[in-house]
């Protein structure tokens, strides 16, 4: 049998005429500031100061005994690295053993019989950048830095959320392999359903010692209770079985996640003897994605077990800059925290890496839905020598490791670069030389219908299916929806009706205690150091301005106020587009937000920040993202109520609306009894004797529903009459609470609008259950707060916040 020995002990970073401590699984800026040679990139501006770290050269080491390499008990020893961050000479008692350029890659080396010291050597990846753009030649980006000449996380290089930290080291696990006659080189289960029977097709490439070159080999397979063998022929096997049955995977809220254990086994049929074994979990399930034309330009829809979805979606980023500190517990914790937002789609977007199995792992158990990009992001990426076999082995590997989830339902090309093409300039500087669509309309969709033909692929995000309409025609397949965040108020976002929403979002600060971290000692302010430099978008704090003067008087020197309205706003932007895409449905089919997670702590569009703390935007998103969901539209005659049924039974609704003065005076009342259908949207026009007067700036539309409600006003925020907000709060221990948490009661005597409690106020630890609320004259809400016992009403009190007049 095969035997796996981890080498994640005894290894060494040198530095200058030392040799530090190393981690593994880790990375160069880890070990140093493990050792406090640096200082936190994270805080402060520190960034700055490790800016030298991505330039130079790098050596880790550690000793191979003979005894690790001996072959007394295995004809073979390979040593097997799952990451190597990124161009490195790894040498073996002074000996070459092979040399590496690609990140997203696993390496395998042959070291039987071989001992001394192991160094693996990186080079610079600035430097490596460099060589490679002088063999290929410039491309344009849009960011100041290489990425697209080095097979590395782009985002590590800076993006207009993140620091630019550019890593270096063994930031996947290191073992060595030890193994007689025979080893499964390559699994790949080709899993579908037809007609309610599933099937599992393993095919299985083995690779053979030079003793072993003559032995008999078989393949046994066995999932769901069935079995099936198959000989190993020409180095291959193809094993099939069939379960009667199975139990289907669904996406979160469409029903179950069973999973299923395939086990594969290789055998010496001469001696019985077990050789090598592989194990995953697998899912039954069909998913398409319909691209068919239609009246409206051409769809975008997935179909998941022939039921078509509205995909509740987030964009993912690497949830580290440093990717090795992201745990297994860590992806948990995230990925719960996203599907309790409502989701059931996420995105891993092209800048960043293929994420670890434990993150699919999650994603198969949970129903999220996983859209993979391919890494590649705004850029044009050169197709020659040496980067074309890098990319062909980089797809090949990782299309082959993750094909075993049942939560991957689509492969995507890139973000943003067939956009990029047509639209940012880079035709003139490119005079006809390569930019990567050799990729993502050739290579890319080849590899995807050679190796794992049971999913869809998709060129690009966005991409509208073919040149022959623009790449972000917002009329077909997937559309990018920048120009409100950058240029527009957040109300343009109704303007059209995409097919499907691939990215959009709007920024906002993380929470206060996030930034009291990270700018230890800084008097907080929107254009203070610490804050800027914590804010990498072009014109960030330009646009979030904006944003919050087209609805608000903008505070001058209140950095709390300015605080609260901008992550108000962010959260009001998102659920605007959400909510009228959704009424819209099906012709669109889907959003995703930008983004659910951030890598540090900094301003950006994410719902969670970099302490993992979330914004008001992702108590938003729960609202917005659940199965029913009451919204009211401006329409050209006046507003529209859409009811939004996406569960999978009929919702017998009773909507009440309620035109209301400013005072809280009810002026009209009107009910709707309505059955929406199963996956259904009801549209209802509001009746002209219920539509508010926004000559007098006093009146507004309120629609209930039990636990839901809907509001609309006809003017602005700074141009409404609010009155002044008056509201009681009590403090006492939550019932039935074993973990300490407190119940916060606000009892409203005028209207309270948008009234957020911004639990970290009162302790770093404290979390709020509810975001943003509206109550109306005599109503309370209740909300319950954790890490936050000796919390009185006083301290609760500073940290409640709400619309006030201008």
């Amino acid at each position: 049998m095969k035997e796996v020995v981890q080498l994640d002990e005894g290894w060494s970073l040198g530095y200058e005429a030392e040799s530090l401590p190393a981690r593994v699984p880790g990375c160069v800026h880890t070990d140093l500031l493990a050792a406090g040679l640096i200082p936190d990139p994270f805080l402060a501006l520190n960034e700055r100061e490790v800016d030298w770290v991505g330039r130079r050269a790098w050596t880790y080491s550690r000793h191979l005994g003979g005894g690790d390499t001996s072959t007394e008990l295995h004809e073979r020893t390979d040593l097997v690295f799952d990451g190597l961050d990124t161009a490195a000479v790894i040498t073996l008692d002074g000996r070459e053993l092979g040399r590496t350029r690609n990140m997203h890659r696993r390496y395998r080396f042959d070291v039987t019989g071989r001992q001394g010291r192991l160094h693996v050597e990186f080079a610079s990846a600035y430097e490596e950048a460099q060589f490679v753009r002088l063999i290929t030649g410039e491309r344009p980006n849009v960011y100041p830095e290489p990425f697209q000449y080095i097979r590395k996380m782009a985002c590590g290089f800076g993006w207009d959320w993140g620091p630019t930290l550019v890593t270096a080291g063994i930031w996947r696990p290191v073992r060595l392999e030890r193994w007689s006659t025979a080893r499964m080189a390559r699994v790949r289960p080709l899993v579908t359903v037809v007609d309610g029977r599933g099937g599992v097709e393993v095919l299985v490439d083995v690779e053979r010692t030079e003793q072993g070159t003559d032995r008999p080999l078989e393949v046994r397979v066995s999932a769901g209770g069935v079995q099936a063998r198959a000989a190993v022929d020409g180095g291959r096997a193809a094993v099939l079985l069939e379960v009667p049955a199975p139990e289907l995977w669904w996406p979160r809220g469409y029903g179950a996640q069973p999973l299923y254990d395939l086990d594969v086994t290789l055998v010496d049929v001469t001696t019985g003897r077990q050789l090598d074994t592989w194990h995953r979990r697998i899912g039954f399930r069909d998913v398409e994605l319909d691209r068919s034309a239609d009246e409206h330009g051409t769809g975008f829809t997935l179909v998941v077990n022939g039921v078509r979805i509205f995909a509740r979606g987030v964009n993912w980023i690497p949830d580290d800059v440093f990717p090795s500190r992201v745990t297994p517990e860590r992806y948990r914790t995230r990925l719960r925290q996203t599907a309790d937002a409502g989701v059931d789609l996420v995105r891993v977007w092209g800048g960043g890496i293929y994420e670890d199995d434990a993150f699919y792992d999650v994603c198969d158990e949970l129903g999220l839905m996983v859209w993979q990009d391919f890494l590649f992001a705004c850029a044009a990426y050169p197709e020659e020598q040496p980067l074309r076999a890098e990319v062909e082995a980089e797809a090949r590997d990782n299309v082959v490791r993750l094909m075993p989830h049942p939560s991957l339902v689509m492969w995507n090309g890139n973000n943003e670069n067939l956009w990029g093409f047509r639209d940012w300039g880079w035709e003139e500087p490119l005079a006809g030389g390569s930019w990567g669509e050799g990729y993502y309309l050739g290579l890319l969709p080849r590899i995807v219908a050679e190796s794992d033909p049971t999913r869809p692929y998709t060129a690009g995000s966005p991409w509208s299916g073919s040149w022959d309409h623009h790449p972000n025609d917002p009329a077909h397949g997937t559309h990018h929806s920048w120009e409100v965040w950058n240029r527009r108020d957040y109300a343009e976002y109704r303007d059209s009706v995409p097919r499907f929403v691939a990215e959009f979002g709007w920024q906002a600060p993380p929470a206060t205690a996030t930034l009291r971290r990270a700018l230890p000692g800084e008097r907080l302010a929107p254009d203070s150091p610490g804050m800027l430099h914590h804010q990498k978008a072009d014109d960030g704090n330009g646009k979030l301005n904006r944003g919050v003067e087209r609805h608000f008087v903008l505070p001058s020197d209140d950095f709390d106020r300015w605080h609260y309205l901008a992550q108000l706003v962010q959260a009001r932007a998102v659920a605007a587009g959400i909510e009228h895409w959704r009424s819209h449905w099906p012709v669109c089919a889907g959003t995703v937000v930008w983004q659910i997670n951030d890598c540090w702590p900094v301003s950006s569009w994410a719902a969670i920040d970099g302490d993992g703390r979330p914004k008001p935007l992702y108590h938003e998103l729960r609202r917005v993202y659940a199965d029913r969901l009451l919204t009211l539209q401006p329409g050209t005659a006046g507003p529209v109520l859409a009811v939004i049924n996406q569960s999978a039974r009929p919702w017998p609704a009773v909507v009440t609306l309620r035109r209301v003065h400013a005072d809280g005076t009810v002026l009209a009342e009107w009910a709707l009894e309505v059955t929406v259908g199963a996956r259904a949207v009801h549209r209802e026009a509001v009746p002209p004797e219920l539509q508010p007067d926004a000559a007098s700036a006093k009146e507004f539309l309120v629609a209930d529903d039990g636990a839901l409600r809907a509001l609309h006003f006809p003017v602005t925020d700074k141009d409404f009459a609010y009155p002044t907000p008056d509201y009681d709060v009590t403090v006492a221990s939550a019932p039935g609470a074993g973990d300490g948490s407190v119940e916060v009661v606000v009892t409203a005597h005028t209207l309270v609008r948008d009234l957020l409690l911004q639990a970290d106020r009162l302790g770093p630890d404290a979390v709020c259950d509810t975001g943003l609320r509206t109550l109306l004259p005599g109503e309370r809400v209740r909300l319950r707060v954790s890490g936050a016992v000796d919390a009185g009403a006083n301290a609760v009190r500073a940290a409640l916040f709400c619309v006030e007049p201008a």
